[in-house]
């Protein structure tokens, strides 16, 4: 089977195991039914920005081109640092309108085991999926806002004891911290700045997540530009990343954009 089209990020289905979904041009493809597989994926060249529909031979970043990067809201300052979110007091950085869209909801701050602790800010509707791109074994609420900037104000101080990001490679070899994260969002809601304790939730929502994936113990990292091209045998799936026989991984989240040609057989 061949199949070509702009790449976006992997569709993940909350269950146990986790459903992983890729869109390739008409196709949808079911990658859990494609493990043990050979698949090919090979750039074409051409990358399509995810706001202005241009094509261009790179995009800037987040899957955007450089005017976009830099004029759309859909890649603008809050969206990366919760913190800096203003539509609460009625300003707009881009687009107010937007802004107070996606920032006038609730929010949850999250503790993950990502190959490592980590705290997080997501909206409450995007919870499961936020957890899933991230490739998160376990992960617990312990607190809910009622707006973007409220939870990012509670990260910013508790980024003081935990990190923010996604130990990758820790992650797909499959370590874990292993604490009680219950007893941990009880240390975590003493670093709460007092005005947003009472955000703090003490029977926050808890999850174990199960990939469809066996753990990569020293992962390589593949990066498609121009026409490159790459073939192995699909041995799972965690986050956004596809997992192959060899130890090689394809990051697809960071290749959003990319018009690739996928060849299974």
């Amino acid at each position: 089977m061949q199949t070509e089209g702009p790449l976006s990020k992997l569709v993940l289905v909350f269950q146990s195991p986790i459903q992983v979904y890729a869109e390739a041009g008409a196709h949808i493809l079911h990658l859990n039914t494609y493990i043990g597989q050979r698949i090919q994926i090979e750039a074409l060249g051409l990358w399509e920005c995810k706001v202005c529909d241009g094509t261009f031979s790179a995009l800037f970043r987040m899957g955007c081109c450089k005017r976009c990067f830099f004029e759309s809201p859909m890649a603008g300052d809050s969206i990366l640092r919760p913190e800096l979110s203003t539509a609460h007091v009625g300003q707009g950085d881009r687009d107010l309108a937007y802004e107070a869209k996606y920032q006038l909801q609730p929010h949850i701050v999250y503790l993950a085991d990502s190959g490592g602790l980590k705290v997080g800010v997501t909206r409450l509707a995007q919870r499961h999926t936020r957890w899933m791109d991230q490739g998160a074994s376990r992960v617990r609420i312990i607190a809910q806002t009622e707006n973007r900037f409220q939870a990012g104000v509670i990260e910013v101080a508790l980024k003081a004891h935990y990190s923010d990001k996604t130990a990758w490679r820790n992650m797909l070899a499959g370590l874990e911290e292993g604490q009680d994260l219950s007893v941990e969002a009880l240390r975590a809601g003493q670093f709460f700045p007092a005005e947003m304790r009472s955000f703090f939730k003490t029977d926050g929502e808890e999850h174990t997540l199960t990939y469809p994936a066996q753990p990569v113990v020293k992962a390589k990292a593949l990066k498609l530009q121009g026409r490159d091209a790459f073939e192995g045998v699909l041995a799972g799936i965690r986050g956004q990343y596809l997992l192959f026989r060899d130890g090689r991984v394809f990051n697809v989240r960071s290749h959003e954009g990319m018009h690739a040609r996928w060849t299974v057989s």
